[in-house]
């Protein structure tokens, strides 16, 4: 914990320092130019008459004023640079002393019908989703969201190595974030995406020479009228022949220039990104392997976008109407960029979306990776192939401070089923998410908060969450019902098939005690038949005699005890089953009975 946190507090007192002599630079900047435009007032109101003298100064005084102008907009840009990278650096600081308030919760990721996330608090307030989120743009974050939730479990070292490479350049990464959050983009990469492909071409293809045909006619009409050798009619004329080219084709120029308008901040931010990107080096396959994917063979993806981009940017210039009307009359200026616009999207549509998928890995990646460098303790899964499904010691959850977390070893075999039972807020449901979340994280590549961990890659189903829908009519108990189906369906009898780690909470809560003792042996018994892994908690003490005819079934349990009439927990994972419960005790200790 203690080098993330130097690395963090001595990032932030370096830009605070950076951040103040950069608002110093600021503020003489605007002193500077404040005292240029005095003095241009002062040298128009003084030198009105002698024009000789009054034009160099105004001359002079514009073009000092416009390159002050330049310089400050690009101090400025570095501040705001500065302000993202310090708040980056503060927010870690925080996260790491406790406070995640300032994190993005994904709630909208919630789905109660997934195979795990609802069940295991993936998504929401407090969940692991918010603790490792730092995304920067949308599809980022909506692809991180789906790393999590994907239950793949291939080339899990490979994942590994990408995730060390890239949590040992925390630089570059809040490098990445800081100017990622430099533009703030309202259209999704989809959406830009799909008008891309969408789009269909309507500016003829002599728009690529007529613009500039145009245009030379309008400068000679111009020093014609200028000499005296032409009317100024005929301009007036040309002016209007101008602006009648242009709007045959107006509405369809309306309608790019909307989409266009959209689409122009994300290029703006992602050239950058995508520079970023081509510039580091890397030697995980994994990250070489998306890098690669956004070069071509005469340009970077980067300089494409730039390009494009400050094609956007001119096009938005219509928006001024002097510069608008005119530059269209003489000039033609919209549908030259149009075409310039069409080809650019004619070449390159079906490259976009692969590049917009390597900039969404590299943000998901990188808070991956950020959390893989706030954990130096936690550790990467061994992959085993042998009989042990998982083979952990000190394995506690990720989402619970060190100083209050207590860790317990646990290894479970292939095809083993353990029977957890225990007393009332004795651990058992933190245990099954704690179990849960290990296995979530090693296939994603994550490190895990263990002191080893060794597993044989698995995927997860989970039922510790049910609800009843009264929108759907449907009862608590046929909710329960449909959620084991999913699990049955999704097992292979054989056990040949995808194997899965299976983990219940007290099943069957929804009928009566009778029924819901038989029904909840008969459904372990199926599991075990169909050669699952994985773990059940529950109150029910019959159910753990399975283990008498099933040696798959193991029984453990978390214990309470009651101490001077207090009662006390050790949170710690035992074989064997629960004598101990508590309900009694909480009713009476209450005065609720």
């Amino acid at each position: 914990m203690s080098k993330p946190l130097q690395f963090y507090t001595q990032e932030k007192e370096f830009f605070e320092k950076e951040l103040a002599e950069i608002n110093a630079t600021l503020l003489r900047s605007s002193i500077f130019r404040l005292v240029l435009v005095c003095a241009i007032l002062f040298g128009t109101y003084y030198f009105f008459n002698e024009t000789h003298l009054l034009i160099p100064i105004l001359v002079v005084g514009i073009i000092g004023f416009i390159f002050l102008v330049s310089k400050h907009s690009d101090v400025a840009l570095k501040r705001d640079k500065l302000k993202s990278l310090l708040a980056i650096n503060t927010t870690e600081i925080a996260i790491l002393n406790g406070d995640r308030s300032a994190l993005d919760s994904g709630v909208e990721f919630q789905d109660q019908l997934h195979a795990f996330s609802y069940d295991i608090d993936l998504f929401g307030n407090g969940s692991f989703f918010q603790y490792v989120n730092r995304t920067t743009i949308a599809s980022g974050k909506k692809l991180l969201a789906g790393m999590l939730t994907s239950n793949h479990i291939e080339a899990i070292p490979k994942k590994q190595k990408a995730l060390q490479e890239l949590s040992n350049k925390p630089k570059w990464r809040q490098n990445f974030s800081a100017t990622a959050s430099l533009v703030q983009v309202e259209t999704s990469a989809t959406q830009i995406t799909q008008w891309l492909k969408q789009h269909k071409n309507f500016v003829p293809s002599l728009m690529k020479y007529l613009p500039y045909v145009f245009t030379a006619i309008s400068l000679l009409l111009f020093v014609f009228n200028y000499l005296g050798m032409l009317p100024l009619s005929v301009t007036t004329i040309w002016f209007f022949v101008g602006l009648g080219v242009t709007g045959i084709y107006v509405k369809r120029i309306n309608q790019l220039y909307q989409n266009a308008n959209k689409a122009k901040d994300t290029f703006k931010q992602y050239y950058q990104l995508l520079g970023l990107i081509e510039s580091e080096t890397f030697t995980s396959e994994v990250l070489q392997k998306k890098q690669q994917e956004i070069k071509t063979e005469h340009k970077k993806a980067s300089e494409i976008f730039l390009e494009f981009s400050k094609t956007l940017d001119a096009f938005d210039q219509r928006n001024n109407m002097m510069v608008g009307v005119f530059t269209n009359a003489f000039a033609l200026r919209d549908l030259q960029l149009c075409y310039k616009i069409e080809q650019w999207i004619s070449t390159y549509h079906n490259q976009i979306e692969n590049w917009f998928e390597v900039l969404a890995f590299f943000d998901a990646e990188n808070s991956l990776a950020n959390y893989t460098f706030n954990h130096p303790t936690y550790v990467f899964p061994v992959i085993s192939e042998i009989n042990g499904t998982i083979q952990a010691t000190q394995l506690g959850h990720p989402l619970l401070s060190e100083a209050k977390r207590i860790d317990n070893d646990f290894t479970i075999d292939k095809q083993q089923f353990f029977i957890i039972t225990g007393a009332n807020m004795a651990g058992k449901s933190t245990f099954l998410r704690t179990v849960s979340l290990s296995i979530v994280m090693s296939n994603v590549g994550l490190p895990v908060c263990a002191k080893s961990f060794q597993y044989t890659p698995i995927k997860l189903i989970t039922s510790m969450r049910t609800s009843d829908s009264l929108t759907d009519d449907e009862s608590y108990f046929f909710s329960e019902l449909k959620r084991l189906k999913f699990i049955v369906d999704e097992i292979d009898p054989t056990g040949k098939g995808e194997r899965y780690f299976i983990i219940l909470d007290e099943i069957l809560k929804g009928t009566n005690s009778t029924d819901k003792a038989i029904g909840s042996r008969k459904f372990v018994e199926r599991l075990v038949r169909s050669h699952a892994t994985g773990i059940i908690a529950t109150h029910d003490l019959s159910l753990c005699e399975i283990s008498e005819s099933l040696p798959e079934v193991k029984n453990y349990y978390f214990d309470a005890e009651i101490i001077n009439n207090e009662l006390h927990f050790d949170y710690t994972f035992k074989q064997g089953v629960c004598k101990n419960m508590n309900a009694s005790f909480l009713l009476q200790k209450m005065d609720i009975v």
